[in-house]
């Protein structure tokens, strides 16, 4: 009912629970609710960035352990270990370049996580002494699953990122080196 339908019911609309500015706006009147709302997404914030700053406490991740080289396969040539080294050494070896983002957790747990069953899969640093799974190292090169497509995201290690060429060269390489295949490859004893 409006002041204009019945002059002597001015004050049934104004006293109206259901009135439509009531019902918007709450019993605070306008903009009351914004500034919960508003401390809210304060608090929230304040509560994310308290607990990033507690994960950076965890140290898993930020050692950055490189044991030593114990010996690497006897490779059939010097550009089947060069691709190698480009394409999977970061993962595959105790020769790691960790980037400046691998000190910061979460990403820290998560790239000391991939580093470390990286390693237990195939190290070729302890080739040597532990081959490890090498034999399906062909195979996984061949079906494109390594080096696994979010390792070069964002332009990120894009030396590792093979062409289709180098990729067929580095299987043929791995092939012919002893241990990555049940055949043995037919790899020289110097590495050349």
């Amino acid at each position: 009912m409006t002041i204009d339908d019945d002059p002597g019911s001015q004050e049934l609309a104004f006293d109206e629970p259901s009135a439509p500015h009531r019902r918007r706006f709450g019993r605070r009147g306008p903009g009351a609710g914004s500034m919960s709302r508003t401390r809210m997404a304060g608090f929230t914030g304040l509560g994310c960035l308290a607990l990033f700053g507690l994960m950076q406490v965890v140290p898993y991740g930020r050692t950055h352990s490189n044991p030593p080289v114990t010996g690497e396969p006897r490779w059939a040539s010097t550009e089947t270990r060069d691709l190698a080294v480009r394409a999977c050494y970061d993962c595959h070896s105790n020769e790691t370049n960790y980037p400046w983002y691998s000190n910061v957790a979460p990403v820290s747990w998560l790239t000391q996580n991939h580093i470390d069953e990286g390693r237990s899969k195939l190290n070729f640093s302890e080739f040597a002494t532990n081959p490890g799974e090498a034999e399906e190292a062909v195979e996984v090169l061949a079906e494109g699953e390594m080096p696994p497509n979010y390792y070069t995201w964002f332009g990120l290690h894009g030396a590792s990122k093979l062409t289709e060429d180098e990729k067929l060269q580095l299987i043929a390489g791995l092939k012919a080196t002893p241990g990555f295949t049940e055949g043995g490859g037919r790899g020289s004893d110097d590495g050349d």
